[in-house]
């Protein structure tokens, strides 16, 4: 299936859990939060969180500085 990751378009296993998709990425190390189609997903949340045709998902990591 088809999904947008960061803005970009992938095409992705049917039926993947949110947690699977980060691994596959292999950025769980780096991946602080998650949005899907703008809806903030809790970290607990992700193992049974499944994705959907054409979902836009936001995998973000926090930057310190100042």
């Amino acid at each position: 299936m088809r999904v947008e990751i960061n803005g970009e378009s992938r095409e992705v296993a049917e039926a993947i859990t949110l947690s699977a998709l980060i691994e596959s990425l292999s950025v769980e190390t780096k991946v602080a939060a998650c949005a899907v189609n703008m809806a903030v997903i809790k970290k607990d949340q992700w193992p049974s969180y499944q994705l959907a045709e054409g979902d836009r998902i936001e995998l973000l990591q926090f930057v310190g500085g100042g």
